[in-house]
């Protein structure tokens, strides 16, 4: 069965968004093909008018069909934009071609700070959502009945989905074509893409890889470096400041001063976006996973996880883990 991809651009769109969302289903198809099988996903450039749209970048995309409620997709994808606010108001077009297709379409999908557009129509409240780490406290404050997880590579709530910055389009795709496909199809998907089918850690943990090589104090971008490879460790701030050379009290300063988070905040986080990984990726025992993650214990692993979540670790497994299903692509489907 054919499913239609509208993919939504505007003039200052992200062009690396679009580009990667319309590969990922395209390699999808180009797989089904290879396999005897009939390709899957129409794929639609749709914008504010038909004809070139330019992007952030000197690429320009040609969106063969201008936005229209009459005939809406089975997948809507909004891909986002760098500075989101002054191009939504000159795109208000797309908000009400979303609010319009709400509940017409199998999936909705905010791609970055595209989920601003999904916000604004009123499709995110009293939901959780995912955007661009850089303008989460920015969705927080302007709407502030979404539940908004700046840690999150990607979210899915019943049928909207929405992504972190930029290159989580690959993430979010590979399993939306996993759950359609199954893993095997995305698994060779992301193989030709040549990235992973699923990241080994949250955005919080890719971001603070970042931000630990720009560290300037390089005594300090070591403990972090260690603090991630080796979560399981003993990470307390008398062992990170002996590790430093440093006493307790100057290696906290410094720390603080170089990150932005004391010791015990920084640790907390990285063991964080550990646990919810596994949490994701299997079954394992939440006695394991509390042990693998560096908590030491269920109790403390149910602790942090209230606090920082909102939600037991078994709720966010059953409701979070992955959403790929075992399907075989069948010949002419």
């Amino acid at each position: 069965m054919r499913t239609t991809v509208d993919i939504v651009i505007y003039p200052g769109f992200k062009a690396i968004e679009a580009v990667a969302a319309v590969n990922v289903f395209d390699y999808a198809n180009t797989r089904l093909r290879q396999l005897g099988c009939e390709p899957v996903y129409d794929l639609r450039l749709v914008g504010p008018v038909a004809g070139a749209v330019q992007s952030d970048t000197l690429v320009s995309l040609n969106a063969t069909k201008a936005l229209s409620s009459l005939s809406p997709p089975d997948v809507a994808v909004i891909v986002g934009a760098r500075d989101i606010m002054s191009v939504m108001a000159s795109s208000a077009e797309v908000v009400d071609w979303c609010r319009a297709c709400a509940g017409r379409v199998k999936s909705m999908v905010g791609l970055c700070s595209g989920s601003f557009f999904l916000a604004e129509a009123g499709l995110l409240e009293g939901r959780r959502a995912a955007t661009h780490w850089s303008v989460a406290d920015l969705m927080r404050k302007r709407y502030p009945g979404i539940s908004v997880d700046a840690d999150a590579i990607f979210v899915r709530d019943s049928q909207v989905w929405t992504s972190a910055g930029v290159t989580a389009v690959f993430d979010l795709m590979l399993a939306m074509v996993e759950e359609d496909l199954g893993r095997d199809i995305a698994l060779s998907v992301a193989r030709d893409l040549v990235v992973y089918l699923k990241r080994p850690g949250g955005q919080s943990q890719f971001s603070q890889h970042l931000l630990s090589q720009m560290t300037s104090h390089p005594t300090v971008r070591d403990v972090e470096d260690f603090i991630h490879r080796s979560p399981k460790a003993d990470l307390s701030v008398e062992a990170l400041a002996a590790r430093a050379l440093m006493s307790v009290r100057n290696f906290s300063r410094v720390f603080l001063k170089e990150t932005g988070r004391t010791p015990s905040e920084y640790v907390e986080q990285i063991r964080m976006d550990v646990a919810r990984r596994l949490l994701e990726d299997g079954e394992q025992p939440l006695k394991w996973i509390a042990a693998e993650s560096g908590f030491g214990s269920e109790a403390r692993l149910r602790q942090v996880f209230q606090r920082r979540m909102s939600v037991t670790p078994g709720a966010y497994r059953e409701r979070f883990a992955s959403t790929g299903i075992k399907k075989t692509a069948k010949s002419g489907s």
